[in-house]
């Protein structure tokens, strides 16, 4: 148990209440025979992090306890609020008991029962928004303020002086300042562009949710210190592998290789699977400069024309990349398995290799259809064949197993020089594809495997089973969808996800009602507990194949090293210490994570509305993909989607029906999956909105209805 769960446990005793809190940690020092400094380094951690909370002087409480939760609060125009405590439910805050908290600030929330659910107030910011990105606006001439792009925050607010020039229809950042009568003003820290600008509103998306594109000059020359050749120094006590036959296969525009693959077939027909990671850890150290600018990033960022990298370019492009025809510094996995896929032996290395051929998915597929293909790729070609009866017999066990293949199609955008978007479409997965992640699903489970049986510290990648209530509202609309699901089991399995994804891929709409499901699914999260992967139906599984751009991922090889080199011992005070920082690296790596793929999204969002808003008056076949009380969300096929108001809709008083998300009138039935002829209206980049109205000539509606009917 470490200092931090012990300080908690006594917390929670309800024994602690002193005056002075010198006391209270004397008392907690002398009680865990702690130094007293670390107990109020533990302290006040937990404090600034909402794990405990200080109900009145000398009085702690753990969180969530005693009517005391933390969440995260969520403002309304009408002002009220609601806060997310993770639980599925949010709580209610009335107006009146708010305390000044703003959208997106971490709160404590003391908790009232009502016969409606939970009530509560805000007793405490713990974590307070510093930032806001929003428009410059000038009000009777002379005062400037801001308009927040966040909706959420229905208020201006005046800026101050700076020494930044900036003036009205500019995108900036400021920095928020708060006064005890809960007034707010602001102070402009960076100028971003000119608001009509598609570039300034990329651009304002990233720093909206606290993304940036440069590290500080001391982490980049700290990174370009570490980018030198490996060396006779560094290869001693590794395992040689720069002999064998490795290489790695990735898409088209990747620029940084952290895995790589080496196979041979066995004499009783078996396979020796190779999955070489790059050995991240022995450059960047925990509490170095470059750690801890990897741990606040937590995860690579993604957009259609950049990338915002977790590590500096001579980190994650440079020293740590498994580049083509040198060598390069890695952790191995190396498995024996049997003809039917069954890991039966494993060794995990310390090694140096040498990739033979930097590969992409397009040059391997045509090997794995028998075809002819460029000259790199047909130098390992025999390796590559036998690689994919590997994953053949992968793929089967996955599919016996229960896994779960969401057919959810990624948006693949087209750049031009300058960065900006041409085009976008629905990106092509091949088997070359499947391979890589058959090979890199294998090798995760089996750390995952080797780790927990061995009782270590470690980060899992956790995907719990579905809830009976999230898996309800899936039930309920599938089987208004005219879908003959059978009844949801007490005891939730894969299984049963595969029969409703089966029951959903006979319709024309697939797709969609694979992403309803989705909906119904947990999210997969890090924790330092093994819980299992319900989505893979995996017992064990871990992160451990992408260090340079995954903070959990360099968590686990740190802890891999250290268990390697103390050959398979560690003392119990250092698991104590390791126990303790993959908890706050699962934590952090979840919220990083969540964060990252928000911003990834709402990019998307803005770059398919740029690239809709010359097609203004023009028409489109669609497929409705949502329905909402408001209105119907329609799909186009090249993925932009759009939005029907109801008062748009042909006729009059629709009715909401929410189980089956219809919505209805006497005459008309719109439904998801119907197909509809849409005109485009309206396209709202600030707020990445696209608007429809239905082309009434068409007659796809009434035809579904009657369909329907027969």
């Amino acid at each position: 148990m470490t200092v931090k769960e012990r300080i908690k446990q006594l917390i929670a005793k309800d024994s602690l209440v002193y005056s002075k809190p010198d006391s209270l940690f004397l008392f907690l020092a002398g009680a865990l025979s702690v130094p007293i400094e670390k107990i109020k380094d533990e302290i006040q951690k937990m404090l600034n992090n909402g794990e405990i909370f200080e109900i009145r002087k000398g009085k702690f409480s753990v969180l969530p306890s005693r009517g005391y939760v933390k969440g995260k609060f969520m403002s309304t125009s009408k002002g009220f609020a609601f806060c997310d405590i993770g639980t599925g439910e949010d709580v209610f805050i009335p107006g009146n008991l708010t305390n000044g908290a703003i959208d997106g600030d971490e709160v404590v929330i003391k908790l009232f029962s009502t016969d409606n659910g939970a009530d509560g107030e805000i007793v405490s910011i713990v974590k307070p928004v510093d930032k806001l990105v929003g428009t410059v606006t000038k009000i009777n001439n002379n005062n400037m303020f801001l308009i927040p792009d966040n909706d959420r925050i229905p208020f201006k607010i005046p800026l101050i002086k700076s020494n930044l020039y900036y003036k009205a229809n500019q995108k900036v950042v400021v920095k928020l300042l708060r006064r005890k009568n809960n007034k707010f003003s602001g102070e402009v820290v960076e100028v971003l562009g000119l608001a009509d600008d598609v570039k300034t509103l990329e651009l304002a998306i990233i720093r909206e949710h606290n993304l940036y594109e440069q590290f500080d000059d001391d982490v980049e020359e700290s990174a370009r210190e570490l980018n030198k050749p490996v060396s006779t120094y560094q290869k001693k006590g590794r395992l040689d592998l720069t002999k064998i036959t490795t290489f790695t296969i990735d898409g088209e525009d990747a620029k940084d290789f952290d895995d790589a693959v080496s196979i041979k077939p066995l004499a009783d027909g078996g396979f020796e699977l190779d999955v070489h990671i790059a050995d991240v850890g022995e450059y960047v150290k925990e509490g170095s400069l470059l750690d801890q600018a990897a741990f606040e990033r937590g995860t690579s960022t993604y957009f259609p024309s950049s990338v915002l990298p977790m590590l500096p370019t001579p980190i994650s492009n440079g020293i740590c990349s498994l580049n083509e025809g040198v060598e390069r510094l890695a952790i191995s996995c190396i498995m024996r398995i049997d003809k039917e896929g069954n890991v039966v032996k494993h060794n995990i290395y310390e090694s140096v290799i040498k990739s033979k051929a930097r590969l992409t998915y397009n040059e391997v597929y045509p090997i794995l259809l028998g075809k002819k293909s460029t000259e790199k790729a047909n130098s390992v070609k025999n390796e590559l064949i036998v690689m994919g009866q590997l994953a053949k017999i992968l793929q089967r066990n996955r599919v016996k197993r229960g896994a779960l293949d969401l057919d959810i199609p990624e948006t693949e955008f087209i750049i031009d020089t300058n960065g900006y978007v041409t085009g976008f479409k629905k990106r092509e997965r091949n088997d070359a594809h499947r391979l890589i992640e058959e090979f890199m699903i294998l090798a995760n489970e089996t750390i995952a495997r080797h780790f927990n049986l061995k009782d270590v510290p470690f980060v899992y990648r956790v995907h719990e089973k579905p809830t009976q209530e999230k898996l309800k509202v899936v039930y309920d609309f599938l089987k208004g969808a005219g879908i003959s699901v059978p009844a949801i089991p007490r005891d939730i399995t894969p299984e049963y996800i595969c029969t409703l994804l089966e029951l959903a891929n006979k319709k024309d709409y697939s797709e969609i009602l694979n992403k309803i499901i989705l909906r119904g699914m947990q999210k997969a999260i890090y924790k330092n507990e093994n819980l299992g992967h319900f989505g893979l139906a995996l017992d064990y599984y871990c992160h451990f194949t992408s260090p340079i751009r995954r903070y959990p991922d360099l968590t686990i090889h740190r802890i891999i090293k250290e268990y390697i080199r103390n050959k398979n011992a560690m003392a119990q005070s250092r698991k104590d210490e390791l126990e303790e920082f993959a908890c706050e690296s699962a934590l952090q790596s979840s919220e990083t994570e969540r964060n990252s793929e928000k911003a990834e999204r709402d990019v998307d969002d803005l770059w398919k509305a740029y690239l809709m808003k010359d097609k203004i008056g023009q028409e489109f076949n669609g497929t409705i993909t949502n329905i909402t009380k408001f209105g119907v969300f329609v799909g186009l096929d090249n993925s932009a989607e759009g939005l029907i108001r109801i008062e748009d809709l042909p006729g009059e008083k629709y009715l909401f029906f929410e189980k089956s998300l219809e919505l209805k009138n006497q005459t008309r039935t719109f439904k998801i999956g119907d197909k509809i002829r849409v005109k485009l209206v309206n396209v709202d980049l600030q707020n990445r909105k696209i608007d429809f109205l239905p082309v009434l000539a068409n007659e796809n509606t009434k035809k579904n209805n009657i369909e329907r009917q027969k």
